[in-house]
Parts: C-alpha cells; sequence; structure tokens
C-alpha cells in the first residue's frame, strides 16, 4: 500500500496566522514553494496561503502584504491528511474538494505536503487523467 507519508515532499513548514503575508511571500520564494500551511497559536493547521492568494487577495485589492496576515486571508476549513492514509484516500481528498496542495499529518504534527508534482510521480497516467479532470472540472 502507498500511503500519503510514501508520496509527500517532506520538511514542509509551518508559517505562523500572526506572519505577514510579505514574510510568507519571502518564505516561499526561499524554500520554492508556491503554498504555506498557516499554524495557529498552537501549532494547529489552520488554512493553507498560496502565492495567488497573496496576489489577488492583497496586493490586486490595494492592500499592503506587510500589514496584512496569513490569518487574515484562511478562510473555511483545512484540508489534511494523515500520514498513514492510503493514496486513494489522498485522491478522493483532494479530488472531492478540488484542492491542489494537502497537507500531510503525522501525531498532531505536519510533516510533509502532498501537491500535484508529488501525485504525478505516483500515479499511473488514467489516475492522472481523473485527478485533472476532478480538480479543474467548473461543476
Amino acid at each position: 500500500m502507498t500511503t500519503a507519508k510514501d508520496i509527500m515532499h517532506p520538511g514542509a513548514q509551518w508559517i505562523p496566522a500572526t506572519e505577514t503575508l510579505d514574510r510568507a511571500a519571502q518564505l516561499m520564494r526561499e524554500m520554492d514553494v508556491g503554498a504555506l500551511p498557516v499554524s495557529d497559536a498552537d501549532e494547529r493547521l489552520c488554512g493553507i496561503i498560496t502565492d495567488r492568494d497573496i496576489v489577488v487577495k492583497c496586493v490586486a485589492a490595494g492592500h499592503d502584504p506587510s500589514r496584512v496576515t496569513c490569518g487574515d486571508l484562511c478562510q473555511g476549513t483545512p484540508r489534511w491528511i494523515d500520514a498513514s492514509a492510503d493514496i486513494s484516500d489522498v485522491l478522493t481528498e483532494m479530488e472531492s474538494h478540488q484542492i491542489r496542495r494537502l497537507p500531510v499529518i503525522e501525531n498532531k504534527r505536519l510533516v510533509g505536503m502532498i501537491s500535484e508534482a508529488d501525485l504525478a510521480h505516483h500515479l499511473s497516467d488514467g489516475q492522472i487523467a481523473h485527478f485533472v479532470e476532478s480538480v479543474y472540472s467548473h461543476h
């Protein structure tokens, strides 16, 4: 059985909800990622911030990224998957919620992230086609 932990890229890093968006953007650049999991004061997942969120919801809206926090932009209930979950559960979670990145949690701690690229390395062509169709289709 292939698990979430088997396909994730390890070493994902939290950014606190209280941190500003300019700092989030700097961290994304340093880590060469397009999204960061956001943690609350108890280091629990409270959302994900993406580079697109920063551009569209902050910069394009005329706000100053040095004055807006990650927590300000986090919306909804964050999705995540347990490290021991089967790859089919990963696909179901990402497809049903139409998300492209999924934090992996083990013992209540972030241990990695699963992105589309991670899926591409571990899925058959048919599975990838179904995933793309599910996530990118507009219902």
